[in-house]
């Protein structure tokens, strides 16, 4: 009796997933929970436990290759089973004890025999992987021409490796040395700066960040807009609280919940800004409600945006909390498929780095995105009681808006960064933070 495993849900949105790494190999036994493979989607690793129990019979997908919900991956048997269905991992190698010594082989010295041994290393030459597929595909190379190092003639992603090093070589020969067998002309040489540096593979999260960024550029007509903020207001209000806040909740106050919170009302006089635009389907929804998406930096190992759910409903503290929480769990590797999916409109915050103004790329399929950049003394230009001007020093800073001109324009962007700056330069904080 056997049971097959096929790729899961990992959320609500989730279509597909990439297999990244067997935990488990063919052969050992899996106990129901046994972490059994670790699966990746387009914005979180995830490690699969086992449904059921038994051992691992086969492995239906390579490491490395994408497949849909629902796909089989594996296949499960009962102890009894397990040897009647060993099938090798589609591209891992053999053992190297796997054959027999040559005087335990039986003798295979008549025309008969040797056909039917090279019948049996065509048939495993033909045991092509996933990954070997989509190498040879994309260098558009003839698999029949490529020598196979594996068992039986099989042809290893090492193989089609060594093969594309082997053609550039063979290429830049006939550059130098034509058909016709004279010398080429020495070209004039030119002095190349010695750059050298270190070459390093791309790693998983920053493909899929540049493979993300490149389709919401494509997707979305972005245009930014900018405002300047006044602080000055906020900033006695959490400079007189601030003690007492990481006393009570074991946290800082930051600006960002500040920014968060005049966001949301601001969002709400202009709902266009958190909707939902699909050209091609010819559907413009807005959203009933407001479900934050904050741009987290993993310690500058990539950047991913999470989803803080009904951000519109919070108070100042709520929104503090969730930011808090929701950042930790986020560089602890805590964050599941579902809570990196159904934010509505974003916020990234690049000041505390230093940033003086930032555009980021709207992540979609939102409308817009926020950016919040540092906020420090400059002199401004203040109404004295009297109604004459004067010099001041107070706490500036700006706000950035990321926008697709396809759902709304430029008068909307100004209006809403304008009532976010209007919250912030004017509503009483200390109410607020209660």
């Amino acid at each position: 009796m056997s049971v097959t495993i096929t790729m899961p849900q990992l959320g609500e949105t989730v279509t597909e997933g990439t297999i990244l790494a067997w935990v488990k190999q063919i052969g050992e036994y899996v106990a129901e929970d046994d972490i059994l493979v670790e699966i990746s989607t387009d914005k979180v690793d995830t490690e699969i436990p086992s449904p059921a129990r038994g051992v691992l019979s086969e492995i239906l997908v390579a490491a490395g290759t994408t497949i849909d919900v629902g796909t089989a991956i594996c296949v499960l048997s009962e102890d009894g089973d397990s040897t009647e269905h060993m099938t090798q991992s589609p591209d891992e190698e053999p053992p190297a004890d796997e054959e027999p010594p040559a005087d335990e082989r039986p003798p295979m010295a008549d025309q008969e025999g040797q056909q039917a041994v090279a019948e049996a290393k065509t048939e495993r030459r033909g045991v092509i992987s996933p990954v070997v597929r989509k190498l040879a595909t994309e260098n558009n190379i003839d698999l029949a021409m490529v020598p196979g190092t594996g068992d039986g003639g099989r042809i290893t992603r090492r193989d089609v490796e060594s093969f594309l090093e082997k053609q550039g070589t063979e290429h830049r020969t006939r550059i130098t040395e034509p058909e016709t067998g004279q010398q080429a002309p020495t070209p004039p040489v030119v002095p190349v700066p010695a750059v050298g540096g270190e070459v390093r593979e791309i790693g998983r999260l920053r493909r899929l960040i540049a493979e993300n960024m490149i389709s919401a550029r494509q997707n979305a007509a972005h245009v930014w807009t900018s405002v300047e903020v006044d602080y000055e207001r906020v900033v006695k209000v959490r400079t007189a609280n601030k003690d007492a806040f990481k006393e009570a909740e074991g946290f800082s106050l930051t600006y960002l919940p500040f920014i968060a919170r005049a966001t949301m009302e601001a969002l709400s006089a202009f709902p266009v800004v958190n909707s939902r635009f699909d050209l091609e389907a010819g559907t413009h929804t807005f959203n009933r409600h407001v479900n934050l998406g904050l741009a987290i930096d993993l310690d500058q190992k990539g950047l991913i945006v999470a989803n803080i759910p009904g951000t519109d409903s919070m108070t100042l503290r709520a929104i503090a909390r969730s930011v808090s929480t929701t950042a930790a769990a986020a560089r602890q590797n805590r964050l599941g498929p579902d809570d990196l999916y159904g934010f509505t409109f974003s916020i990234t915050n690049p000041g505390p780095f230093g940033s003086f103004m930032s555009a980021p790329i709207i992540p979609p399929p939102n409308a817009a995105i926020l950016s919040t950049d540092t906020i420090k003394k400059r002199p401004v230009v203040v109404e004295m009681p009297d109604g004459s001007d004067g010099i001041a020093i107070h706490h500036i800073g700006y706000l950035g808006l990321s926008w697709d001109h396809r759902v709304f324009d430029g008068s909307t962007a100004v209006l809403f960064l304008n009532r976010i700056k209007e919250n912030l330069e004017t509503w009483d904080w200390e109410q607020e933070l209660r």
